[in-house]
Parts: structure tokens; C-alpha cells; sequence
């Protein structure tokens, strides 16, 4: 076997810029029709009208990127099929995101999921978090603009700035133009076009290697068919329990509490549409991992004697997917620019969903609060914000070429800086005893944990048989390219263990394991400080601000034995509790009131002023509003 030189052909760029066109074309299309985007509710929020089935898909896009595509299958090619596991992490994942922390972001209806800090803390923590957040943001998105158009920079001849400019240009424009419901109707196109492209390798490797039985077949006599690492030393890149509880805490981050997830499940036109979504996005995200480890395999049946990388024809294993395609798709018109396509797809659903989060976050906790703009230059600042955005991200790129391995670099930020942030809302939703200070504190000590261990690892890398790389052979390369290869055996260490230092073994601790970390570090120093500083009275909490974990795990218990289990935190009143207090006292929790459908005009001592316009439901129909004379 020797090095193919298959390039792009012109079928190729022909249905890799379609895809670019219907993505344009959709934010085109929802730029002019509707309220034609003039609304910040409109433009950030898709009028909170979306239904299940396409909010559910485009949570599924949003954050399995080009990276899912390019470093799930060079992963189990690779280190073998552990990774699949991650299939059941993500329906715990989807359980706790749907039942513990949308409840409480829907009955508040907020924009930005930093307010609930605010209304649960105080406004210095909710800053803290969100400049977290952008941190965090624009990192992941210079990766996933930069790992795709390295990807086909080096293997089809895509020129490299050529294609990180494409991605971010048409990404942004869309994104600028169209609003949320452009993100979320083009992020089901670009999961469409992603499913494809598997399906596209899957099928025709399969076709070459006699059926995807041989394929299962190779792959074992490889050593690539792996199911049953079940150690618990923390150590191990990949096992069943790094998976499952290091996997768990990483995706909570993102599923339960990141911007531009919540955002998707706030602009549903109820909560239970809103968690239909995310068991859609559940059995989604199984579909594409499944998919992914398929096409591991055939990569590995293809090249089972002669490694790309090893011989010198890839320069990181990130390039081995599209060298693949390009190497048994080539000689189908327009097959190779699917594929493309499908990466590009993926980079772009992403992208546009931080793009719009970021635009959220920064209005609602900077914008609006210092400027306090008109709703129509608020909606224009928006479109701005957006724009600068999209090219800052495009800037991120560079920073992204530093970082590695792509698959592993983007779910480490997840772990580094999501599980710090997961931190924060656990004590304000979970933890009715914790304050603004034990936040804080719990705040930077996770970034600090998170980081020493992220950072170290740099410099004590993982002892070689902790990572799980299968062997891998050069046998039938005829022009074998000197290479130093992370597969070659000779360089495993001798010694039976690599460090003996305490502090070093540390750091070999498995990368999924740093959001745990992070969380349970933010949880421990956040509490301590808050029980030392003087902890939160919870019988002064709004009920709305609490997690309902109880209700949900302890649902069997009789409902007085459950309140016992709030810790104090008085329970949620009904609306007619809610409407009978305000016209008997006319003071009423402001916050609890809105979370209630209560809206009233308040004076600067809480009280009501005039008149309380009340929400009210009635069978099937649909929600009236009632307006009341106070008496005041």
C-alpha cells in the first residue's frame, strides 16, 4: 500500500459549497419572514414557540461537532471501542439534565442562565461566572473552526485559511441574520448531512471489506473490540468508570448548564417539549457515537497493515478520517465533498449555537444591565455582538492549533472550565446553605484544582499502558515515511511504574475525570466557606431557585416526609396561593411571583402598586390574562 493523492474533484466543491449555501439560505429565510428578527425575544429566544423534535436535534448538533467526526473514530482506530460507552453516560446525562436543572431554568424563563445566579447569589458571582463562560466558549470554538480545515488542508489540498474562513464567514452571517430559530432549523439540516457521511463510509467499507462482519472480525484479532475495562484506577484513559462518572460530570456541564443548551430548551413552547427534546437529543447522541465507532473500525480493517500515521502519510491522527474517505470514496463524484460536508456540518451547528449563546450572555449580563438600550437597539446590538463574535472565534483558531489532539483537548476545556461552572449552579440549586462568598470561593478553587491537574499533566504525561493505544502494523507500506509514532511499542517504558511522586501520578489522572474534579472541589470549598462566612437561612430562599431532586428521586415518599428532605426551603405555592396572598397582604416575593406567571408593578419597598396582572389556565385552553384591582 502506498500513499494515495486524491484531491478534491469539482462534483466535490460542488456539494461541499451547496451545504454552505442551505446553511446561508436558511438564516436568509428566517432573516425575512416571521417578525423578520426585530425582537431580542425573536432573535435570541425563537419567540419561546420551537417545538420538541427540532429543538432535540439541534442539541444533538450542537455540540457534536467536527470534532465528533475527526476524533471519535481515529479514537477507537486507535485505543479500540470504549469510547462507545459513552452512549449510556449520555441518558443519565440527558435524565438529569430533562428532571433536575431545565425545571428550574424554564419556571424562571430567564435568557441567560447566569440571571438564576444572580436571583440565587448576588450579581458579582453571576459576572464571575459568565466571563467563565466566554473563556470557555471561545477556546472550543477555535478548535472546532481550526481541526477541520487542518484535517483538509493536509489530506485533500483544501487550502487551511481557506477553510477556517468559510466555516466562520458563513457561520457568522447566518447566525448575524436569522437568530436562533436560523441556528436551530439549520442545525437539523447539518446533523441530516452528518449522518449521511457516516453512512456514506460506513456502507462503502463494508462493501470493499466483504460486510461489515469481516470488519468486526479484523478489528478483534486487532485487539480493537473492547467493552470490558472495568478498572477503577483513575489512571486509565478510558474504562467503564472514567466513562460513566468522569464522562457523567462533563456532559452535565454542558447538557444541564451551559448557555447555549439551556438556551435551546427555553425557547420550547413548554417544559415538557423541552425534555422530549433532550431524550430525543439522547437516543441522537447514541445514533452518532454508534455510527462514529462503526466507522473506527472500518478505518482500522482498511489500514490494519499499512498505519497512515505511522508510515508518515498523516501528520496527526485528526487526519485520518478524511484521508480514509478520500482513500475508498474518491472514485464516487461528490462522495468525498459529503464527507466534507458532514465535518463542516458539524463545525458549523456548533458554532452558531456559541455564537448565540455568547450574544445572549453578554446582553443580558453586561449589555442590558449597564446600557439599559430600547428593545430595538438592543436587538440591533445583538446582530452586532453576534458578528464580532463570529470573527473573534475565527481569531481562536490559532490558539486551537497548540492544543493536540482535538477529541481530547475539547472535552479537557469542557472538564477544566464546565465543571467549575457545573460547581457553582449545583450550590445555588442542590445546596440551600450556600452563599455568595462560599460560590465565589467554590468558583475559582474548581478552576484551580481543574487547571493544576490539566496543566501538570503537560509536563508528566500519562504513563504509555494507562492510555489503551492497540498495536498497530506498517507491514505493507511500500514507502514507510520515518515517523515517531504514538502506536510504536519500543517506546513504552521499561519501568513498572513511570513516577513515583505522588504529586505526578496525579497528574496522569484520566482527562474525563477533571470535570469530577473540578465539581467536587467547587462543592467541598464552597460549602466550608459558606458554613465559615455564615451560611444561607434556606427558609429565606425562593422555592423557584431549588433543584426539585427530591420530588423527583423520592417521589414514592409521602409529600410531608419529601418537604423534610427541602432542609427548610419553603414549598412552591400554587397559583391560586399565589394570587389569594398578593390581593389579601399586597406584598408578595417578586421573584416567585414571576416564576408563578405573576406580573405586577412593584414600588422600591416591595410593594404592589395599582394593579396585579395574573396568569391564569384554564383545562386545554389557552393562557388568558386576568387583571385585578389590588385594593391598595
Amino acid at each position: 500500500m502506498t500513499k494515495h493523492t486524491n484531491e478534491f474533484k469539482v462534483w466535490d466543491y460542488i456539494v461541499f459549497s451547496l451545504m454552505l449555501c442551505v446553511s446561508a439560505g436558511i438564516g436568509v429565510y428566517h432573516a425575512l419572514c416571521g417578525g423578520r428578527q426585530k425582537t431580542s425575544k425573536e432573535y435570541l429566544m425563537a419567540d419561546r414557540q420551537m417545538g420538541a423534535l427540532p429543538v432535540g436535534l439541534s442539541l444533538l448538533a450542537s455540540f457534536m461537532s467536527a470534532i465528533t467526526v475527526l476524533g471519535t473514530p481515529a479514537d477507537v482506530y486507535v485505543h479500540g471501542t470504549m469510547f462507545w460507552w459513552f452512549g449510556l453516560t449520555y441518558f443519565f446525562v440527558c435524565f438529569a439534565a430533562a428532571h433536575l436543572f431545565l425545571p428550574v431554568f424554564y419556571k424562571l424563563q430567564l435568557t441567560s442562565a447566569y440571571e438564576y445566579i444572580e436571583r440565587r447569589f448576588n450579581r458579582v458571582v453571576r459576572l464571575c461566572g459568565t466571563f467563565t463562560f466566554f473563556a470557555q466558549m471561545l477556546l472550543y470554538l477555535g478548535i472546532v473552526i481550526y481541526a477541520p480545515a487542518l484535517a483538509l488542508n493536509q489530506v485533500t489540498g483544501f487550502t487551511l485559511w481557506g477553510a477556517v474562513w468559510a466555516c466562520g464567514i458563513v457561520c457568522t452571517f447566518y447566525c448575524t441574520i436569522g437568530g436562533l430559530k436560523a441556528v436551530i432549523w439549520t442545525d437539523v439540516f447539518q446533523v441530516t448531512v452528518m449522518i449521511a457521511g457516516f453512512l456514506a463510509v460506513i456502507i462503502k467499507g463494508s462493501v470493499d471489506l466483504g460486510g461489515f462482519g469481516n470488519i468486526w472480525e479484523f478489528s478483534q484479532e486487532g485487539g480493537r473490540i473492547e467493552f470490558d475495562e472495568f478498572g477503577a484506577d483513575p489512571r486509565i484513559r478510558h474504562s467503564f468508570w472514567s466513562i460513566l462518572i468522569g464522562g457523567f460530570f462533563t456532559w452535565v456541564a454542558i447538557y444541564g448548564v451551559n448557555q447555549s443548551q439551556v438556551q435551546r430548551y427555553l425557547s420550547c413552547k413548554s417544559m415538557k417539549d423541552a425534555q422530549i427534546a433532550l431524550y430525543i437529543n439522547a437516543f441522537g447522541l447514541f445514533t452518532i457515537v454508534s455510527l462514529a465507532t462503526m466507522c473506527g473500525l472500518v478505518m482500522y480493517a482498511v489500514y490494519r497493515d499499512c498505519d497512515p500515521y505511522t508510515a508518515g502519510y498523516v501528520k496527526q491522527t485528526d487526519q485520518l478520517m478524511p484521508y480514509l474517505v478520500m482513500d475508498i470514496l474518491a472514485d464516487f463524484p461528490g462522495i468525498p465533498g459529503l464527507f466534507v460536508a458532514a465535518m463542516f456540518s458539524g463545525a458549523l451547528s456548533t458554532v452558531s449555537s456559541g455564537l448565540n449563546s455568547l450574544a445572549a450572555v453578554l446582553g443580558e449580563d453586561v449589555i442590558k444591565p449597564f446600557f439599559n438600550p430600547s428593545e430595538e437597539k438592543y436587538t440591533q446590538i445583538s446582530k452586532v455582538v453576534v458578528c464580532s463574535f463570529g470573527l473573534l472565534s475565527i481569531g481562536m483558531a490559532y490558539v486551537a492549533s497548540q492544543l493536540g489532539d482535538v477529541l481530547q483537548a475539547a472535552l479537557s476545556i469542557f472538564g477544566m472550565i464546565g465543571g467549575p461552572l457545573l460547581g457553582v449552579f449545583m450550590l445555588g440549586m442542590f445546596f440551600p446553605w450556600t452563599n455568595s462568598i462560599g460560590a465565589i470561593v467554590g468558583l475559582f478553587s474548581g478552576l484551580g484544582f481543574s487547571f493544576w491537574v490539566g496543566v501538570g499533566a503537560q509536563f508528566y504525561p500519562p504513563y504509555t499502558k494507562w492510555l489503551g493505544n492497540k498495536p498497530i502494523s506498517v507491514a505493507l507500506c511500500n514507502d514507510t515515511i520515518t515517523t515517531i509514532s504514538p502506536f510504536d511499542t519500543t517506546m513504552i517504558p521499561t519501568t513498572p511504574e513511570p513516577y513515583t511522586n505522588l504529586a505526578e501520578t496525579w497528574y496522569s489522572m484520566s482527562y474525563l475525570y477533571y470535570s469530577a474534579v473540578a465539581v467536587l472541589s467547587t462543592l467541598f470549598f464552597g460549602l466550608v466557606t459558606s458554613f465559615i462566612t455564615g451560611a444561607q437561612d434556606p427558609s429565606e430562599l425562593d422555592p423557584g431557585l431549588i433543584s426539585p431532586v427530591f420530588d423527583i428521586m423520592c417521589c414514592c415518599l409521602p409529600k410531608k416526609w419529601r418537604q423534610t428532605l427541602h432542609c427548610g426551603v419553603p414549598p412552591e405555592e400554587d397559583d391560586d396561593s399565589v394570587q389569594e396572598m398578593t390581593m389579601q397582604t399586597g406584598y408578595y416575593n417578586k421573584t416567585m411571583m414571576e416564576t408563578k406567571g405573576v406580573q405586577a408593578d412593584f414600588d422600591d419597598d416591595g410593594y404592589i402598586n395599582g394593579h396585579v396582572m395574573v396568569v391564569t389556565s384554564q383545562s386545554n385552553e389557552e393562557p388568558k390574562m386576568k387583571e385585578e384591582q389590588t385594593g391598595i
